[in-house]
């Protein structure tokens, strides 16, 4: 005896309904699992993400070039020169998004009540605006107005340390390349509070051209900053720029500038798998017996079924329908939930009563949850695989019954 598959899917969909609060509970267990893994896969993908965008923009950018000995001695001595010929060219092609230099080199500021060790960063504010590593919450003052800005724009927690203000003076202190102290006051014009507030301690922001003056470096730069907008495809664009820099300059992503943030990316892909497995694995078990409650009520049925010439096969392929459509039913409403629930928070959810936690693992008060498509089909893909194989068992024993005695157990 064989049936078309239509005829076959037909009968598998009716056996579903035939117990109504049986099926809608076990669908509601598989939406709410389904619903779930996506959810914690929405607020892990969010905390990487800000993680790793933090970290690039106080980097910042996706990719950075240096002198080849200024990383293991950050001073104005391992300055280059301003890109130029072939590695300009690339620098202003597809796909970079933008690109800036910078002097960045380590500083003492001074105000009349107290001083602090600082990293001093000489930037053209609209090469950085591209980068999107200027400071975004500026509550007091003005922003750098030019690479020739000769004011300082300083973090809030620096100059509470500094019981300093807008408008007062301070003194900025560095190295020039003949290790002779190179020192001039300048003025408070900006006050900025950071994601970090780490960064408002460590960052005093001053126009590019103004800095090389004070360390009498001409137009030599510490590093240039490159981003390409997606941080997840640096690869494919990287080996040009390395190319087009040659020998004399060190060229490094992300992953090489900061270990622990690519790190973060790979585990939390893993761990996303792994948590999908755990939970569906719970679920299983429910599946698993609804299934086995169900086949255990029509053991005369599937008997009769034998007797006439159904082959075991057709009664497996049944079994493991009915299986499919349960879980397709689950995957669709919780794919669905999750949808609506994770929506509503694209514009955050507060963890301020958490932020010093927070903090130390580079993350803001703020957290945005990130719906991947990815997520959504690896859950498909854990439920449907994991479902079936689970499904297989029950399945296999209804092929398996004796018509005989089904048809004559009481």
């Amino acid at each position: 005896m064989s049936l078309p598959l239509a005829a076959l899917g037909t009968l598998a969909w009716r056996n579903l309904w035939r117990n109504h609060r049986r099926t809608l509970i076990m669908l509601a267990a598989i939406a709410i699992g389904v619903w779930a893994m996506i959810f914690m896969a929405a607020l892990m993908r969010g905390m990487t993400d800000q993680m790793v965008r933090n970290g690039l923009q106080t980097l910042p950018g996706e990719l950075q070039l240096h002198q080849r000995d200024y990383r293991r001695d950050p001073s104005v001595v391992n300055s280059m020169e301003p890109p130029a010929g072939e590695l300009l060219q690339v620098l202003q092609s597809a796909p970079v998004a933008g690109w800036a230099g910078r002097v960045r080199v380590p500083a003492v500021i001074s105000s009349e009540r107290g001083s602090r060790s600082v990293t001093l960063l000489g930037i053209d504010p609209e090469a950085e605006q591209a980068l999107g590593s200027l400071p975004e919450d500026l509550f007091e003052g003005r922003g750098l107005e030019g690479k020739g800005d000769r004011g300082l724009v300083i973090g809030a927690s620096l100059a509470r340390r500094l019981e300093t203000a807008l408008g007062k003076r301070v003194v900025i202190m560095s190295q020039d390349p003949d290790n002779n102290v190179a020192e001039r006051g300048a003025r408070v014009v900006g006050i900025y509070r950071g994601r970090l507030q780490g960064d408002e301690d460590r960052f005093v922001y001053a126009g590019r051209a103004a800095v090389q003056e004070l360390l009498g470096i001409g137009q030599q730069i510490s590093e240039i900053a490159v981003s390409g907008n997606d941080y997840r495809r640096v690869d494919e664009w990287y080996p040009r720029i390395a190319a087009a820099a040659g020998s004399g300059l060190e060229t490094l992503t992300w992953t090489e500038l900061d270990p622990f943030l690519g790190s973060m990316l790979a585990v939390q892909d893993g761990f996303t798998l792994v948590f999908m497995v755990v939970v569906f694995l719970a679920l299983s078990f429910g599946l698993v017996n609804t299934l086995v409650m169900a086949i255990f009520e029509r053991v005369r049925e599937i008997g009769l079924m034998q007797a006439l010439g159904m082959r075991p096969g057709l009664i497996l392929g049944q079994i493991m329908l009915e299986s499919l459509f349960l879980l397709c039913l689950g995957l669709v409403a919780g794919n669905l939930l999750a949808v609506l629930t994770i929506a509503p928070l694209a514009s955050g959810i507060d963890i301020s009563s958490v932020a010093q936690g927070m903090e130390m693992m580079g993350m803001s008060a703020t957290l945005y949850p990130a719906l991947h498509v990815q997520d959504m089909l690896m859950s498909t893909a854990v439920v449907i695989i994991l479902g079936l194989l689970a499904s297989l068992a029950p399945a296999w024993r209804a092929s398996r019954l004796d018509p005989v005695a089904a048809l004559t157990r009481d």
